[in-house]
């Protein structure tokens, strides 16, 4: 088993300096801060909202636990999951009363139908499809009941989706209109790529299109018919205020997001979001230091932080020396230089790190990191642990 996760109750009371590394550390004040500012713009509003629960995938996070944060106590009761584990780990709250109903995130795919059966006696559960293929699956699976269903639009982004404007769209929808095995119940869409943009004007063009796209594939169906159109990734979410009353009658909106609780160096880098609204960073201890290049080596690498990158240069941001980054990485240590481009920046890595020395990190992308953990440190104002949560694993 994983050290962290066998003794993290060891370290509940003590201050992340002392943590064993690497080690995701989760600031809960924070957290709990970004969700309230995220429901305000959608109370607002007064529209839908749908959580995306990818990024901390643990029981005793706000975003599944205290749904007063996230569902808002009942308020909103429907969830996004991508995997069967996410869904399985939501069950409780069905039981506890405040949970409804979970889109499953994936384009529905054969191997998977009896498994969401098997779910679908406990809960609620709605598919996306984007391809016609995939109504000949379930038709085939031979059901009673029909499989409400979203269908997934690409607005750009070009990974699942069908294409907005396409002919295709218009053959898919008739397609699920003619069978008896699926329903359609509104429209998705998740602008993926609004996490390249950089103000707040990119954000709510982003919006903007899947909004009207949705709306023009709304326009497929008849206007009697009741739809839900869902929209959104957390930088547009950020922006959410700025959505108008835009859709008829027959249509209800609502935005999803996931990694809004948390936030990284993607959604600061939209300018939507500061550095300090970052709940989330990775404890890392410096190994080793290379004077004649300027360079430090720490136990976090590939595993730890994952690839993913963001406009800001390298692979995790120094919290506590913020001219260094994570400039290269192996598998499981990464390499501590100034970025090229920080022109003017002469510190000596002798100046600010020795072998021994805890650092914290700024990740790009905070539900690859997460998923990498055993265990979450969970701290309060003080950066002292008060909690360790145990994450769900697998799919």
């Amino acid at each position: 088993m994983d050290y962290a996760q066998e003794n993290y109750k060891a370290y509940i009371g003590r201050h992340i300096s002392e943590l064993p590394t690497p080690a995701l550390v989760v600031s809960l004040p924070l957290i709990k801060r970004n969700i309230q500012a995220l429901h305000e713009d959608v109370e607002k509003l007064g529209i839908g909202f749908r959580p995306h629960i990818k990024t901390l995938k643990v029981r005793d996070s706000p975003v599944v636990k205290e749904l007063d944060t996230c569902v808002n106590r009942g308020k909103y009761r429907s969830i996004v999951a991508s995997t069967l584990c996410e869904i399985h780990g939501a069950l409780p709250l069905v039981k506890e009363g405040v949970l409804d109903e979970c889109i499953y995130g994936l384009p529905v795919y054969p191997g998977i139908i009896p498994r969401l059966a098997e779910l679908r006696a406990s809960i609620r559960i709605l598919l996306m499809v984007d391809c016609e293929q995939q109504i000949t699956a379930l038709e085939k699976a031979g059901f009673d009941n029909p499989w409400d269903v979203f269908i997934k639009l690409d607005v750009g982004t070009h990974r699942a989706g069908v294409m907005y404007n396409s002919s295709s769209l218009n053959r898919l929808v008739k397609r699920a209109e003619a069978s008896s095995a699926v329903r359609i119940h509104g429209f998705y869409c998740h602008a993926g790529h609004s996490y390249g943009g950089r103000s707040r004007s990119q954000a709510e063009d982003a919006l903007g299109l899947e909004l009207s796209s949705a709306l023009d594939a709304a326009k497929l169906l008849p206007d009697d018919r009741e739809l839900i159109v869902s929209i959104g990734s957390t930088p547009t979410a950020h922006v959410v205020q700025s959505l108008k009353a835009l859709a008829p009658a027959n249509v209800k909106l609502e935005l999803h997001a996931g990694n809004f609780p948390c936030n990284d160096l993607q959604q600061v880098s939209t300018g939507l979001v500061s550095e300090t609204d970052q709940a989330v960073r990775l404890a890392a201890e410096v190994c080793s230091i290379y004077p004649d290049r300027n360079e430090a080596l720490i136990n976090a690498g590939v595993i730890a932080l994952s690839r993913e990158t963001s406009a800001y240069p390298g692979f995790g941001k120094v919290v506590e020396h913020p001219s260094w980054s994570v400039v290269r990485l192996s598998q499981e240590h990464g390499i501590l230089g100034i970025p090229e481009g920080k022109g003017g920046v002469t510190e000596s890595v002798e100046d600010v790190l020795e072998v021994g020395k805890k650092i914290t990190l700024y990740v790009n992308h905070t539900c690859m990191t997460a998923a990498a953990a055993h265990v979450y440190f969970v701290v309060d104002e003080n950066d002292v642990v008060r909690e360790g949560w145990v994450p769900w694993k697998g799919w």
